[in-house]
């Protein structure tokens, strides 16, 4: 389609063709939050399902009562960072709670952190003195042990304060490898924003570099609307968005970031 190959046009960032390393985070809210999170997690599998993109969950951490409270995705097929790369962001959802017995409006917050899957990661060198590595058992939603040994790795960058964790094997040395890939694509990302803010200051730029602003509101009560806040894109259709719908949205960050 043409539509498809101008969009595509777009995509010529230096990690743009990569896969994407997608990790999602409630924040306050406990079960409201988590739950969230769910819904978050399931629209992003939907979205990537329709691209004919694959999906492999890297780490899961299940809620107490329902949701999740962590989980990080490799999304793998061509251009899925530069794709991926408009929901890096605070996703902000409005509704009537599910678990509130009063039936009040609840507001709810999960951050999303985007990261290319480095295909060269020999730039990134990281020294076995700094680095702390935990092993624990791995476990899948519900609470269920995926195997009775200590499989599951995270490693600490102590320099940096960075954390990469992996349980998709069932073996310690590939989680450990998954764990490093991650980590190491970490400390580029922090690597390009220090950079950009350096260019930033330089400048006399007085916009935020940072990554935690609030990208879009999904109302689902009063009224019903998805809207991105840096693009004004928005639509009334929230179960269409809610079922990996995301199109409308990419498109207009992609376009504007093309015209500024």
């Amino acid at each position: 389609m043409i539509a498809d190959y101008e969009l595509s046009q777009l995509l010529d960032g230096t990690y743009d063709r990569n896969n994407v390393l997608l990790e999602l985070h409630p924040g306050a809210g406990g079960t409201e939050s988590q739950d969230w999170c769910d819904m978050l997690l399931r629209m992003y599998t939907r979205w990537a399902e329709k691209h004919r993109f694959s999906v492999e969950t890297l780490d899961y951490q299940a809620g107490e009562e329902a949701g999740v409270k962590s989980v990080t995705l490799l999304i793998k097929g061509e251009n899925a960072y530069g794709y991926m790369k408009s929901e890096k962001g605070i996703h902000r959802l409005v509704r009537i709670s599910p678990f509130d017995s009063a039936g009040r409006r609840h507001t709810s917050f999960v951050s999303c952190d985007i990261m290319p899957e480095l295909t060269d990661e020999a730039a990134i060198e990281i020294r076995p003195e700094d680095l702390r590595v935990d092993t624990y058992r791995a476990s899948g939603a519900g609470g269920q042990h995926i195997n009775k040994t200590d499989s599951a790795v995270r490693l600490t960058h102590i320099p940096t304060g960075l954390v990469a964790a992996s349980q998709s094997e069932r073996s310690q040395i590939k989680n450990r490898e998954h764990a490093m890939s991650m980590l190491k694509a970490r400390i580029a990302q922090k690597q390009e924003e220090e950079k950009a803010q350096q260019l930033a200051e330089i400048r006399g730029e007085q916009k935020e570099i940072g990554w935690g602003s609030q990208i879009r509101s999904y109302v689902f009560h009063p009224y019903s609307m998805v809207k991105d806040h840096r693009t004004n894109a928005e639509t009334g259709n929230v179960q269409a968005v809610m079922d990996g719908d995301l199109d409308l949205f990419i498109d207009a960050y992609l376009r504007l970031g093309f015209a500024n």
